[in-house]
């Protein structure tokens, strides 16, 4: 992947607030700030991995990317026919052009693929909604959508049930491919599989990438999951993001307390190598009562007087390593040695 690629999708300061409702009136008495001021991008051809605890805010930023939810403030802008375009500017009924280039692999593969629907209805759908194939022509296009990912023509006229959940996943990629998209957030599409099935998979989607030039946003709960898979890779918690670099830097030199406990939960493959596990202390904060200054402060091994009044800032300490950490110049982390 050349790093100079243009960029694809930048986020800006993206918030999604949910409202808390209560009484007979459904009064609003709080919000949950799911997703707090979330800034990254994404240039043509990479992956980049999104990361944290379940709860963190990872699925809904995803979902607001493809406003499958409409956002509380920020922007989203994505490339198309060569210029920058702000989505959340584009009125609904104008989107169908961007969802043809911007499509999801859910995480479920059971329940994302209806039921009542054959493997071809599935695969086919999107090709009928925009228009773009029909009658044998639509057949044909399934056909080879099926064994791109590694399905028979045969499967098309089974229905779900049939298939084991790696065989549903791969009908699920098939759907998100049959656009020929741009871009596809994977939303933890490896979580319900086998370990066994889940490195075929990935393996697949990497096979796919450099076969259709794909971008992936891939969202997982688990470093380990995008360590080879990662060009680059952002960790978030409670709703912002707290560090973002190239996946050697991350892995290898992490800058921010959390990711460093994260990765402490790594599993290795060296039997000799017994890593120290971090154990953080307490339960992640509620998002609609985040505590003030660093919201990391409760459960950080290195907190100081700053870190619970102020908010660190958002930071580039070289080689586009960003960080949002007040101590991140001081403190010497571990990470994963790879020698």
């Amino acid at each position: 992947m050349e790093s100079k690629a243009p960029i694809l999708l930048e986020v800006k300061n993206l918030k999604k607030y949910f409202p808390i409702q209560k009484g007979f009136f459904r009064r609003v008495v709080g919000q949950v700030r799911a997703v707090d001021g979330v800034n990254f991008f994404v240039r043509e051809g990479e992956t980049l991995g999104l990361v944290g605890e379940s709860g963190c805010g990872k699925t809904t930023t995803g979902r607001c990317i493809l406003r499958a939810y409409e956002p509380t403030a920020g922007e989203v802008w994505f490339r198309k026919n060569g210029e920058m375009v702000n989505i959340f500017q584009v009125p609904h009924k104008d989107m169908k052009p961007f969802r043809r280039e911007m499509q999801i692999i859910f995480q479920d593969p059971f329940s994302s693929l209806n039921p009542r629907m054959t493997v071809m209805d599935i695969v086919g759908e999107p090709l009928r909604i925009h228009g773009i194939a029909k009658g044998g022509e639509l057949k044909a296009t399934v056909r080879e959508l099926l064994e791109a990912v590694g399905l028979k023509a045969q499967h098309m006229n089974r229905y779900p049930y049939a298939f084991s959940g790696g065989q549903r996943q791969r009908i699920g990629v098939a759907r998100a491919l049959a656009l020929r998209p741009k871009l596809i957030v994977c939303d933890e599409p490896v979580s319900a599989l086998d370990v066994s099935i889940q490195a075929q998979t990935l393996n697949l989607l990497e096979d796919l990438q450099a076969e259709f030039g794909l971008t992936y946003l891939f969202i997982a709960h688990d470093l380990s999951v995008v360590e080879h898979i990662s060009d680059r890779v952002t960790v978030m918690y409670l709703g912002n993001v707290v560090e973002l670099a190239a996946a050697e830097d991350l892995y290898t030199d992490p800058l921010h307390p959390y990711t460093e406990a994260l990765l402490s939960a790594v599993p290795r493959t060296d039997p000799d190598h017994v890593p120290q596990r971090i154990i953080l202390p307490g339960d992640v904060p509620s998002p609609a009562h985040p505590p003030p200054g660093c919201k990391f402060h409760p459960r950080c091994r290195y907190a100081r007087d700053i870190c619970e009044s102020e908010a660190p800032l958002w930071r580039d300490l070289g080689h586009d390593h960003w960080v949002a950490c007040h101590l991140a110049d001081e403190l010497d982390l571990i990470g994963i040695d790879y020698d």
